[in-house]
């Protein structure tokens, strides 16, 4: 049956909201029409303002290059599967690990740090940060052995930041890195929207031995203003959904190992 074009645009709307990203190809195939006419859909929508054109579909309008929530938004926001990630990411040190870590600034690197907790008392594991949310949360953990990378403090994710925070992560060489990310690209890799984060971030990639990248199903496919690092960098990913196939196939060649939570 024929669908007309205002019922296609409220079914494009709707997929938006529950996947946060819509592709041309598949949008054609769902409603049976040629790709131009969904291109012509998403013209449209995005004048409109109910969504951003990217390369090959379309983000909600929230999803801009340098849009960056608070930590008190990211919180609450896919709590449980930030705990399933956080969880499951553990399972890169394995039963017996007594080397360091380095824990990224995030919401989802906290998931990381809450599940590493029960381990610190008993285990000797050094744990290295530059955010001032999890290095509170952990210096108050009986037998943990913690230290703090300073600089200049961002107040949007209360993570140290600079030059002097640079300098002192690239004289590191952590065993184990979990590094938070805005976003994961096929074409772009890993990408953050200030660029204040991205080089501390980057600092932290080119330091660890290995790297583990965590980030909820909502970063993949997303490209933000900064990348930070090609996918050739990450030696795993941990998330809570299958990848498109485009980023999969992308992951595959790069030898990134995903581990769904």
């Amino acid at each position: 049956m024929q669908m007309y074009a205002t019922e296609r645009h409220e079914q494009i709307e709707r997929l938006l909201a529950a996947q946060g990203r819509v592709s041309v190809v598949d949008l054609a195939d769902r409603f049976e029409v040629t790709t131009e006419t969904i291109r012509r859909d998403l013209d449209h929508l995005e004048s409109a303002g109910a969504l951003r054109r990217v390369h090959g579909g379309a983000v909600g309008p929230e999803r801009g290059s340098t849009r960056e929530p608070s930590l008190a938004e990211r919180r609450d926001h896919h709590g449980t599967a930030k705990e399933a990630i956080g969880r499951r990411a553990l399972d890169a040190l394995g039963r017996d690990f007594t080397g360091s870590v380095f824990l990224d600034a995030g919401t989802t690197t906290a998931a990381v740090a809450s599940a590493l907790v029960p381990r610190l008392a008993d285990a000797p594991i050094e744990v290295v940060t530059h955010s001032l949310t999890l290095g509170n949360a952990l210096a108050g953990v009986p037998g943990a052995s913690l230290s703090f990378v300073g600089g200049r403090v961002r107040g949007l994710t209360a993570a140290a930041v600079g030059a002097d925070t640079v300098q002192a992560i690239g004289g590191m060489r952590p065993d184990v890195a979990f590094v938070g990310t805005n976003g994961v690209s096929a074409s772009f890799g890993l990408s953050t929207p200030d660029p204040d984060e991205a080089a501390v971030k980057r600092a932290i990639v080119a330091s660890a031995r290995r790297v583990v990248v965590v980030a909820d199903a909502e970063k993949l496919g997303a490209e933000l203003l900064v990348g930070f690092a090609s996918l050739s960098d990450v030696d795993v990913l941990v998330t809570d959904a299958a990848p498109d196939p485009e980023l999969a196939d992308a992951l595959a060649d790069a030898d990134v190992e995903v581990w769904l939570a």
